[in-house]
C-alpha cells in the first residue's frame, strides 16, 4: 500500500525525492533490498538539501546497516548549507555511529564556530579522548591525543567558561587517563568540583578514588572515618577504612605533632582505635528503637577476620564470633539477605561449633507446637524466614551434606511439610509474585540431585523433576525453579521444554550472553534441530542489534552530556563481538543449517556461498575471546570444599575454546570442501594453478593439520578429567571418523592435480585404498535404549542421543565427501575408456579399484545398518512411585512425559534426517 501511494505520488511529481526515499523504504521491508538501494542511491547522487528526504535516507541506510553512506549524506548537506546548526549536528552524530573520531573533532569544532555552544566543543574534546582510547599506539595517545585535549579544557577553564557537570567528568576523565591523580585531585577539591552533583557523595567518591591510587592513606582513613560517622551503613566505605588503617600500620605512620593529621581530618591508626569506632557503632545502633542498620554488625565480623588473617590477638576485644553472628541472626533473621551476609564469614566458626551454632540459631526461631507428623510450623512469615534461614546455613556449614541417605531422605520430607504449609501464606500473591517458601522446594530439589549423584538412582532425580514442576505451578515466575529444571531436562537430554522455560524467564539484553549458553550448550546436540535453530537465532538477535543499538547509547551519551559512559558503551560493544558465545552460537547455527538443508533444499556449494563462509579467514578473535558466562546463575548453598572455583572455570573455558575450535575448523573444511575446483581439461599442475586448485587444496591441508592438533589436545583433555563428563567423552571417535572422511577429499584432490598426468598413468604413490566407511565403533556407540524400564526404573542414557546425532553430522560429512569423489573420478573413468586400446591397460583397472572402494562410503554402512531411531520409542510409564500424594506423583508423571514426548521427536527429526540423506545417497552417480 505505501509502494502504491509513492507511485502515485510520483506520477504527478516525478522528482519529489522524499517520495522516492520513502518508496525505496517499502521495498527494502518487502524484500527488494536491490530495487531499494538503486531508487535511494538515484536520490543520494542528487545530494537533497530538505530535511524530510535526509531523515528518510538515514532511516533506510540504518535497516540496509550501511550507516557509512549517512555521512556521505551530510557531507553534502553542509557543504551546501554550511550555517546550518541541524545538519552539522546530524553529521557528527552520522561519524559516531561509524566510529570515525577523527571526522568527529573536525565536525565538532566546525559545529562550535558554526554555533558557539559549550556542549558542540565538549565533542570535539571527547572526540580526541576516544581517538586516544582507540590508539593502537599507547604512546601516541599519552603524547598526542589526551595532552591536547588537555589543554583545550584548560583554556575553557582559564576563559572561565566552565558551565556544566558533564565537562568536570571530562576534564577529571582526561587527568585520571593521563595518570595525573595529583591535578585530577586538586580539580575535585576545588571550585569545578561544587558542580559534581548529580550523584550521591560523587565527589567524595572520586577523591577517596585518587587517595588510593596516591596511596594517601592517611587521607583515605579520614576521609572513610568522616562518611562512616555520618552513615554507618555504607560498607564500601568500611572497606576503605580498614584497607587504610592496615597500610598504614605496615608503615609505621604516626601523625604530627601539631596542627591537623592530614586535609580530611582526623587519622585512626591503631587496631584499638578501629575495634572502638566499631564497637561504638554496633553500641549506637543497638539503642536505636527503630530498626538497626547492618553495616556496624558486619564489620565486626569484618574486622575479625582481617585481625585473624594478621595474627592479631586484638580480636578477642570485639567478642566471640558465634554470639555475634547470634546477634546478628537475632536482629536480621527475618531479611532474606541474612544468609548471603553470614555466609561469608562462616569460615571464623571452627567446624566443632558448626552443629552448636545450628542449634543455636534453632532455638532463635519461633515454631509452633509439634503435630502429628512430627515437625512444628511459623506462625507467620517472619518466623518462616527465619527457619529458612536456618536450613540454609545448615547447609552451607556441610551438615546436610554428612547425612547419609535415610538422613536426607528425612531432611526432604521435613522441608517439603515446611514448603506445602507456607504456601497458605501466599494464597494472595498474584503470579508474578514468588510464594514465601519457595526456597524450601529449592532445596528439597537441591537434596535430591546430592542423592542422585551419590547413589545414580535416577528415581531421585525423577522426584526432583516433580518438585520443580509443583513448585512452579504454585509460583509461575520463579527463575530459579525454571533454571534448574532447564539444567536438568538438558542432562536428561530432552530439549523439547527446555525453550519453552528459557522463553518463559523472558532474558532481556545482555541475560541473552550471559545465561543464554544454559539453552545454546544443548541446543544442536539433542536432536531438535527445528528448536534448536529457533534458539541460535534468538540470540544471534541480540548479538547482530548490538552493533547498531550501542551506536544510538553513544549519540544519546553524547546528546546528554554523559561523556565517562562512551568508553563504557565502546567496552561493552567489543566484550559482546568478543564474546565465546556469540562465536559459539554462530558457528553450530551455520553448521546446523549445512547439516539440515545443504543438498536437500540447495546444494552444498550454494548454501555456502549463502552464508558468505571464506575457508581461508577465521574471523573468530581467538586471542581476545571473553568468557560472559555467568556460571553462579543457579542458587547454591554448598560449602566452600563443593564451590566452583577459579580452577573449575580454567578447565570449562579451555574445554569450550577446544571444541569451539573442533567446530570451526569443521565447518572451514566443509567450505573448503564445496568451493573444491574441478578443472574441466587439462589436469597439469600450471593449469591447476592457474584455476587457484592448487591454493584451495593447501588450505584443506592446512585446517586439516589443524584439526589433527586440536583432537590431539581434546584426547589430553579427556585423560585428564577422566571422572567428567566433556564434550569430547563420546565425541571424539566422531571427530576423528569426520577428520578422515575429509581427509580422503584432500587425497582425491592431490590424486587429480598431480597424480595424474597426460598419458593417464596414475602414480604409484596413490594407489593404496581409498575407503572412507563408517567404523563399526561409531556404529556400536549407536545402538541402545534412549529410554527404557528397568526393574520397574526408568532409565535413560542421553548420551546415546547425542552420539545419534554426531553419527547423522558424520553420515552427512560422508556423503559429501562422497559426492566430490565421484565429481573427480568420473571424468577421469570417461577419460580413460576412451583411450583404452582393445587389452584393458592398468591405468582403467586402477580407476575401477578405486570406485569400488568408495562405493562402500555409504551404500553399505545403511544396508548393514539399521538406526534404532528410525523405529518408534515405545515405553509404558507405569513406574511404581514411593509413597507420595497422588498430586505429587503426578508432577513426577508430567515430567516423565516430557522427557519421553522430547525423546520422541527427537528420534523422529534424526530419522527424517537420514532419509533425506539415504534418498541423496541414492541418487549419487559414480
Amino acid at each position: 500500500m505505501a509502494i502504491q501511494q509513492a507511485d502515485k505520488l510520483l506520477k504527478k511529481h516525478k522528482d519529489l525525492h522524499c517520495a522516492k526515499v520513502l518508496k525505496a523504504i517499502g521495498l527494502q521491508r518487502t524484500g527488494k533490498q536491490d530495487e531499494a538501494f538503486s531508487l535511494a542511491q538515484e536520490v543520494a547522487t542528487l545530494e537533497p538539501t530538505d530535511d524530510n528526504s535526509l531523515q528518510a535516507l538515514t532511516i533506510l541506510y540504518r535497516e540496509m546497516h550501511r550507516p557509512e553512506l549517512v555521512t556521505k549524506l551530510y557531507e553534502a548537506a553542509v557543504k551546501k548549507v554550511p550555517l546550518s546548526e541541524e545538519y552539522h549536528s546530524h553529521l557528527f552524530m552520522a561519524y559516531a555511529r561509524v566510529g570515525e573520531y577523527k571526522k568527529m573533532q573536525q565536525a565538532g569544532m566546525a559545529l562550535y564556530k558554526t554555533v558557539p555552544k559549550n556542549p558542540y566543543y565538549f565533542w570535539s574534546v571527547m572526540s580526541l579522548v576516544m581517538q586516544a582510547i582507540s590508539a593502537q599506539d599507547e604512546k601516541l595517545a599519552q603524547t598526542m591525543f589526551l595532552p591536547l585535549a588537555e589543554r583545550m579544557v584548560e583554556k575553557m577553564v582559564k576563559e572561565e567558561k566552565i558551565e556544566a557537570e558533564a565537562e568536570v567528568q571530562l576534564y577529571f576523565m582526561i587527568l585520571e587517563r593521563l595518570g595525573k591523580c595529583v591535578e585530577a585531585l586538586d580539580v575535585v577539591r576545588g571550585p569545578l568540583g561544587e558542580k559534581l552533583t548529580s550523584e550521591l557523595r560523587s565527589r567524595e567518591n572520586k577523591c577517596m578514588m585518587m587517595y588510593q591510587r596516591l596511596q594517601l592513606w592517611p587521607e583515605c582513613n579520614a576521609l572513610s572515618y568522616k562518611l562512616l560517622l555520618k552513615n554507618p551503613d555504607d560498607w564500601q566505605f568500611y572497606l576503605s577504612y580498614f584497607d587504610s588503617l592496615f597500610h598504614l600500620m605496615d608503615k609505621s605512620w604516626s601523625p604530627p605533632n601539631e596542627g591537623k593529621h592530614c586535609v580530611e581530618g582526623p587519622v585512626q591508626t591503631t587496631v584499638a582505635e578501629a575495634v572502638k569506632f566499631v564497637v561504638d557503632r554496633m553500641e549506637e545502633e543497638d539503642k536505636k528503637e527503630s530498626r538497626p542498620l547492618r553495616g556496624p554488625y558486619m564489620a565486626c565480623l569484618e574486622l575479625i577476620h582481617r585481625l585473624r588473617q594478621r595474627g592479631c590477638p586484638d580480636e578477642q576485644e570485639l567478642g566471640d564470633p558465634l554470639e555475634l553472628m547470634l546477634q546478628f541472626f537475632g536482629k536480621f533473621g527475618d531479611k532474606p539477605c541474612c544468609i548471603t551476609d553470614l555466609k561469608i564469614y562462616l569460615h571464623l566458626l571452627p567446624p566443632e561449633q558448626h552443629t552448636q551454632f545450628k542449634n543455636r540459631l534453632g532455638e532463635l526461631v519461633p515454631l509452633g507446637e509439634v503435630g502429628e507428623d512430627g515437625f512444628g510450623f511459623p506462625g507467620d512469615t517472619k518466623a518462616l524466614q527465619r527457619h529458612l534461614c536456618v536450613c540454609q546455613l545448615s547447609r552451607v556449614l556441610g551438615l546436610q551434606h554428612a547425612l547419609d541417605t535415610e538422613g536426607k531422605l528425612c531432611l526432604i520430607t521435613e522441608l517439603k511439610a515446611h514448603y506445602h504449609y507456607g504456601l497458605q501464606f501466599g494464597k494472595s500473591c498474584l503470579k508474578t509474585e514468588l510464594q514465601f517458601s519457595d526456597t524450601y522446594c529449592l532445596m528439597v530439589a537441591h537434596v535430591y540431585i546430592d542423592l542422585w549423584t551419590e547413589t545414580g538412582d535416577e528415581n531421585m532425580l525423577w522426584q526432583c523433576l516433580g518438585v520443580l514442576e509443583e513448585g512452579l505451578s504454585f509460583s509461575p515466575s520463579n527463575a530459579q525453579f525454571k533454571l534448574l529444571l532447564l539444567l536438568l531436562f538438558c542432562r536428561l537430554g530432552a530439549f523439547q521444554p527446555v525453550v519453552d522455560l528459557y522463553s518463559s524467564l523472558d532474558a532481556k539484553h545482555v541475560q541473552h550472553d550471559t545465561i543464554g549458553y544454559l539453552l545454546t550448550r544443548y541446543a544442536g546436540s539433542l536432536g531438535q534441530f527445528a528448536a534448536a535453530s529457533q534458539s541460535y537465532n534468538f540470540s544471534l538477535r541480540f548479538f547482530h542489534s548490538n552493533q547498531k543499538d550501542t551506536s544510538e547509547y553513544i549519540i544519546q551519551a553524547y546528546k546528554y552530556g554523559a561523556f565517562e559512559k562512551i568508553p563504557e558503551f565502546i567496552a561493552f560493544r567489543t566484550r559482546l563481538n568478543q564474546s565465546l558465545h556469540f562465536a559459539q552460537v554462530r558457528t553450530e547455527r551455520m553448521l546446523l543449517d549445512l547439516y539440515t538443508e545443504a543438498d536437500i533444499t540447495s546444494s552444498l556449494e550454494e548454501s555456502v556461498k549463502a552464508m558468505g563462509l571464506c575457508p581461508e579467514e577465521d574471523d573468530i578473535p581467538w586471542d581476545n575471546m571473553r568468557d560472559n558466562r555467568d556460571l553462579t546463575v543457579l542458587f547454591s548453598w554448598d560449602p566452600k570444599d563443593r564451590e566452583l572455583t577459579e580452577e573449575h572455570r580454567r578447565l570449562s573455558l579451555q574445554e569450550e575454546l577446544v571444541w569451539l575450535k573442533v567446530r570451526s575448523l569443521t565447518l572451514r573444511l566443509l567450505a573448503s570442501l564445496a568451493l573444491l575446483g574441478h578443472a574441466p581439461s587439462s589436469r597439469n599442475s600450471d593449469k591447476a594453478n592457474e584455476n587457484g586448485v592448487s591454493a584451495k587444496s593447501s588450505t584443506l591441508q592446512t585446517l586439516l593439520s589443524q584439526l589433527d592438533l586440536t583432537l590431539q589436545t581434546a584426547a589430553q583433555i579427556t585423560e585428564k578429567q577422566t571422572q567428567v563428563h566433556t564434550r569430547f567423552t563420546n565425541n571424539c571417535v566422531i571427530c576423528h571418523c569426520q577428520a578422515s572422511a575429509l581427509r580422503l577429499s584432500l587425497t582425491l584432490q592431490e590424486l587429480e592435480t598431480t597424480g595424474l598426468v597426460i598419458t593417464g598413468v596414475i602414480v604409484p604413490s596413490y594407489s593404496p585404498m581409498l575407503i572412507c566407511s563408517l567404523p563399526p565403533e561409531l556404529l556400536s556407540r549407536c545402538k541402545g535404549e534412549v529410554l527404557e524400564m528397568k526393574d520397574s526404573r526408568l532409565m535413560t542414557q542421553p548420551s546415546l542421543l547425542e552420539t545419534l546425532v554426531f553419527f547423522v553430522e558424520t553420515v552427512c560429512v560422508v556423503l559429501w565427501v562422497a559426492s566430490y569423489s565421484a565429481s573427480v573420478l568420473r571424468p577421469l573413468k570417461s577419460s580413460l575408456q576412451k583411450k583404452r586400446k582393445k587389452k584393458k591397460d592398468s591405468s582403467t583397472a586402477m580407476v575401477h579399484t578405486h570406485y569400488r572402494l568408495i562405493l562402500p562410503l555409504s551404500h553399505g554402512s545403511f544396508s548393514s545398518y539399521s538406526p534404532p531411531f528410525l523405529t518408534s520409542l515405545s515405553v509404558s510409564l507405569s513406574v511404581p512411585l514411593p509413597s507420595f500424594s497422588q498430586e505429587e506423583c503426578g508432577f513426577t508423571r508430567a515430567a516423565m512425559d516430557k522427557v519421553q514426548n522430547s525423546y520422541l521427536g527427537s528420534l523422529q527429526e534424526l530419522g527424517d534426517l537420514l532419509r533425506k540423506r539415504a534418498d541423496s545417497l541414492k541418487s549419487l552417480k559414480f
